[in-house]
């Protein structure tokens, strides 16, 4: 799918409660370009994210233009009928006919020019329309692919759907992970790619860096004086953090076995976390800084320990008939980092990802010591908590020790919680794609994976998925339901992990 947008000015925001930085060039056209428009991900995610960035003014009619490009043989009309369901939770209203009205459709094959072509002319006579100067625009290629077809693709673009760049154009491309299976895959993915364009053309999207309180954590960390002394391994015991779904993987079996939890879930959306976590304070906002530090601490962790890994497989999981009845494949996985160096050394880094869990939900959970001395007797109720509750009902809440109220000297857990629903009414949270498409267009590489970045994290985890791969670690099979493996609670216990009992944290009602 392709969004020609000419800009000359940004006009009014419609919804007051979200705003970018406005911070985009003010000439020019823009072209953005989904390849795979008739895909289930172009359906579910671009399509509403370009939508709801219309909606809210930030692309307008007058200014954009819509172009799908995928290979299955279907009319303007199919592609908007196809998608109309995921905007605006499915209702016709004025805005969705609008912006319908502003899709058309080239299709064509991912590994011949035939199509591209087509495309390139269809861009190109938009372009023109506009009075846009040649050189001046821009082209931003978004792929919703499986990334088998990005080399071909790649090489497609750049024989014939380049923009020229001499009067301050650019052609950028966008890339959905998985990037590869393991070091050597990723390495020659990106080997492919970096042929064609350089790396600040290139943007690696990890849409968990898009959600609205991973995108908190940097702030939270160094605009507080609170956290600055605490955050290091003199006061905090170990740091969770966690991803847990209700459902197994449901029609996804086949593709699901070829990766497993590891690769899907905490090789990058939970690895990222971590480092945005465990970082050192950038020299300033620069997104170079900022994966500058990302870096180290990818570069500073120990190999994972064998015995600090519990993997999982559901019951039933198997059921599935494009899943092979022997497949070693864990749909759950709880392992312990570390890092090397003077901040963390010694503080295990909890990563626990599952499906078919009793609960859904993902958090970071940061753990602190035991109060020496404890006068009140009170180390049993639990332990001083930090936790950042990224999905759902988005908050964040302190775990302290209290006086229970009444005549007796007693105590009991309790709360400061800053929950975003009840603090922050009427505020739309944009999801993660609204934020990191218009970030593309900024030219903000911030919230994508740097190469260098991206072959850290796989050196990490290569050598534990090859000897998953191989058969030398199984999964231990697990009731839909429950909390996983019970050798996942022993490994967190063993970690230092001290659990609250008679604490229940409930978001709270408006």
């Amino acid at each position: 799918m392709a969004a020609s947008w000419c800009i000359e000015k940004r006009g009014s925001v419609r919804n007051d409660s979200f705003r970018y930085n406005d911070n985009i060039p003010e000439t020019g056209c823009l072209s953005i370009i989904v390849l795979g428009a008739s895909g289930d991900l172009a359906k579910k995610k671009t399509f509403p994210a370009l939508f709801n960035l219309y909606r809210q003014g930030f692309l307008q009619s007058n200014e954009v233009h819509i172009f799908g490009y995928a290979r299955t043989k279907i009319s303007d009309d199919d592609l908007r009928g196809r998608i109309r369901g995921y905007l605006s939770q499915g209702k016709e209203t004025d805005e969705v006919s609008e912006f319908l009205q502003l899709i058309k459709y080239v299709s064509g094959s991912y590994d011949s020019g035939e199509g591209f072509t087509l495309l390139d002319k269809a861009i190109s006579e938009h372009e023109i329309s506009k009075n846009s100067t040649e050189g001046s625009s821009r082209r931003l290629f978004y792929f919703a692919l499986p990334p088998s077809v990005y080399p071909s693709v790649c090489r497609m673009i750049k024989s014939y759907c380049m923009n020229k760049s001499d009067l301050g154009g650019w052609t950028r491309i966008v890339v959905e992970k998985p990037f590869g299976k393991d070091l050597a895959s990723s390495e020659q993915l990106s080997s492919q790619i970096g042929e064609l364009f350089d790396e600040p053309q290139i943007y690696r999207i990890d849409h968990y860096l898009g959600k609205e309180l991973v995108q908190n954590l940097l702030v939270l960390r160094f605009a507080n004086r609170l956290f600055l002394p605490l955050w290091n391994r003199d006061n905090i015991d170990n740091i969770q953090i966690v991803f847990r779904e209700d459902f197994g993987t449901e029609g996804r079996g086949g593709y699901f076995d070829e990766y497993g939890i590891i690769r899907d879930i905490i090789q990058n959306h939970l690895l990222q976390i971590l480092c945005l976590v465990s970082m050192e304070k950038p020299v300033s906002q620069k997104p170079e800084h900022i994966r500058d530090e990302k870096v180290k601490v990818l570069q500073s962790m120990l190999p994972i320990k064998d015995e600090e890994v519990v993997l999982g497989q559901y019951e039933g999981y198997k059921d599935d008939p494009t899943v092979p009845n022997n497949s070693n494949t864990p749909t759950f996985a709880t392992m312990v980092l570390r890092i090397h160096n003077e901040r963390w050394e010694g503080v295990p880094f909890i990563m626990k990802a599952g499906k078919a869990l009793n609960s859904r939900k993902a958090e970071i959970r940061v753990q602190f010591k035991d109060v020496p001395g404890d006068i009140f007797r009170c180390q049993k109720q639990g332990r001083n908590e930090f936790v950042i509750r990224l999905q759902p009902s988005e908050a964040m809440y302190m775990k302290l020790t209290v006086k229970q109220p009444g005549l007796e000297m007693s105590t009991v857990q309790s709360e400061l919680d800053l929950s975003y629903r009840q603090r922050y009414q009427g505020v739309v949270i944009p999801e993660a794609y609204e934020r990191l498409i218009l970030d593309t267009i900024r030219g903000d590489q911030q919230h994508f994976v740097r190469r260098d970045e991206l072959k850290a994290a796989w050196e990490i985890f290569t050598p534990l998925l090859h000897r998953i791969d191989n058969g030398e670690i199984k999964p231990i099979p697990y009731k839909p339901g429950s909390r996983g493996p019970a050798e996942a609670d022993e490994l967190l216990q063993n970690a230092g992990y001290v659990q609250t009992h008679g604490y229940i944290w409930i978001p709270p009602t408006l």
